[in-house]
């Protein structure tokens, strides 16, 4: 079992910086690929980025490329998600998923992961 938590939202203007922090429990953390996705209201959950085990391999929405930076420190269980340059489109709850052990291949659907956080809030105002 793999609890995530996620910490770091809040309110920003645009232009500006949030660093997320999704921590998970569990020994099995540094054999899954890790994601990042978003979902606004009245809108369908979306993918934002995803990072290989060994943080070696990472994707990103296009929505999202140049300005968002996501990492890893599998020593300390936790997942990261360098927000820069956000823009009010970039609003939204903000969740932190888990994928399956040793699974290989970039994962950009919600399905396609096992474990997700309780989300955290991320407002840009313009």
């Amino acid at each position: 079992q793999v609890q995530l938590v996620e910490s770091g939202g809040g309110l920003v203007q645009a232009g500006g910086s949030l660093r997320l922090t999704c921590a998970a429990s569990g020994r099995t953390f540094s054999s899954r690929a890790m994601g990042w996705f978003r979902q606004a209201p009245g809108k369908e959950r979306e993918f934002v980025a995803a990072i290989g085990w060994s943080g070696g391999s990472t994707y990103y929405a296009d929505s999202v490329k140049r300005r968002f930076t996501i990492s890893r420190d599998n020593a300390k269980n936790t997942v990261y998600l360098q927000m820069n340059s956000l823009k009010p489109e970039d609003t939204a709850v903000y969740y932190c998923a888990g994928g399956p052990v040793h699974r290989i291949g970039v994962m950009t659907t919600p399905t396609q992961y096992d474990y997700w956080g309780q989300g955290t809030q991320v407002t840009v105002s313009s």
